[in-house]
């Protein structure tokens, strides 16, 4: 069986190692998982209710077209409902968007450290990959419009960008979207966009009036807490959305992620106290970081990215036997690692295993 050549060396996703196999792997009773960006807090008290009441439709396929959650979530983002599209996560929104666009030869722009889902699915139809360095951990958008060329079809922009947190201003995002040729589809990854607090970041939502070559992603895996339940979207132009459509499989959202989402939609109250705790947390873990002389990127997202000095993989190996899974592996910053933010308790934890760790270490020199 001979696969298509350009999947051969494509590196399989690797997401954060589970609790229950720690636990089983080190004898551990307690494990404290901060690796995938979960929120900590869990998802709306709404939540419960919707999926109990999907259960008496437990042997009918979902709605293909999700009608009422686009509806509810058109009236939530002051948006058509043409303008939604609803995917397996905004991972798969991110894998119709290759499909629909990209051609064996065409070109797509993207940061050197940035979510990964968008260079694997970019090769797999056979695209060009152009990354443009980050500066001080954020998106060179002058850089990447410098590459942009008659080749381009997409350009995409994590923003906070995972895995440093940083984000880009509405200046120099607007700025850079007035130059961008309109053949070319500005993908604006906003995963983590519940929880900034800065006013210097922008919806970009805000956007697709003005330019009609955007496409703005969201999710619900993180600040509402549905990761399990697998529900992203995209907003864009109608025409856009239409295109994307053409490729999306049926049925790719289950009934009890489209309840919990539109429960979720509603309780604005359980969102703003989550971005709220989050806010707290980053400042812990700020100030907490300052104390043992550890570099940082200023975090908008529910994550941080800090430097420990030594292989990452070193770190998240020692924090883990003690209970802690954090991420590593970063290829730009391999002495770097990714927490999420936890709750009061679990960061209280971390930071206290994680200055074991270092102390351990600085004994061992």
């Amino acid at each position: 069986m001979l696969p298509k050549s350009r999947i051969v060396n494509l590196p399989v996703y690797q997401p954060g190692k589970p609790a229950e196999e720690v636990k089983k792997e080190l004898g551990l009773e307690e494990v404290i998982k901060l690796a995938s960006n979960e929120n900590p807090y869990g998802c709306s008290p709404r939540v419960r209710a919707a999926i109990e009441a999907e259960l008496a439709n437990i042997t009918q396929y979902p709605d293909g077209s999700s009608a009422e959650l686009t509806e509810v979530l058109a009236q939530h983002l002051g948006v058509s409902r043409e303008q939604i599209i609803f995917g397996c996560g905004s991972d798969e929104v991110i894998a119709l968007i290759c499909r629909a666009f990209l051609l064996p030869g065409d070109e797509t722009v993207m940061a050197d450290q940035t979510f990964s889902v968008y260079d694997t699915n970019s090769r797999i139809e056979g695209a060009t990959i152009i990354e443009v360095p980050l500066q001080d951990g954020t998106h060179d958008l002058e850089g990447m419009l410098a590459k942009v060329g008659e080749k381009t079809k997409i350009v995409w922009i994590c923003n906070p960008n995972n895995p440093t947190g940083t984000i880009v201003t509405d200046d120099a995002l607007r700025s850079f979207l007035d130059r961008v040729p309109a053949h070319v589809l500005v993908v604006l990854d906003e995963a983590y966009a519940e929880y900034v607090t800065d006013a210097s970041y922008t919806d970009g939502i805000s956007l697709l009036g003005k330019y009609s070559n955007v496409i703005v992603l969201r999710t619900f895996s993180k600040i509402y807490g549905l990761a399990s339940l697998r529900i992203g979207y995209g907003v864009g132009q109608p025409e856009v959305i239409q295109l994307i459509n053409r490729v999306r499989e049926p049925f790719n959202t289950s009934r009890f992620g489209q309840a919990a989402a539109k429960a979720s939609v509603a309780d604005l109250d359980f969102v703003k106290e989550c971005r709220d705790k989050n806010a707290e947390g980053i400042r812990y873990l700020s100030s907490e970081f300052d104390r043992l002389g550890l570099a940082y990127f200023p975090a908008h997202g529910n994550f941080m990215l800090v430097q420990v000095n030594r292989p990452g993989g070193e770190v998240f190996q020692e924090l883990m036997k003690l209970g802690i899974i954090i991420r590593s592996g970063f290829g730009k910053y391999p002495d770097y690692i990714r927490v999420t933010i936890g709750t009061k308790e679990q960061n209280v934890k971390f930071i206290a295993a994680l200055e074991q760790v270092l102390k351990k270490d600085q004994v061992q020199v």
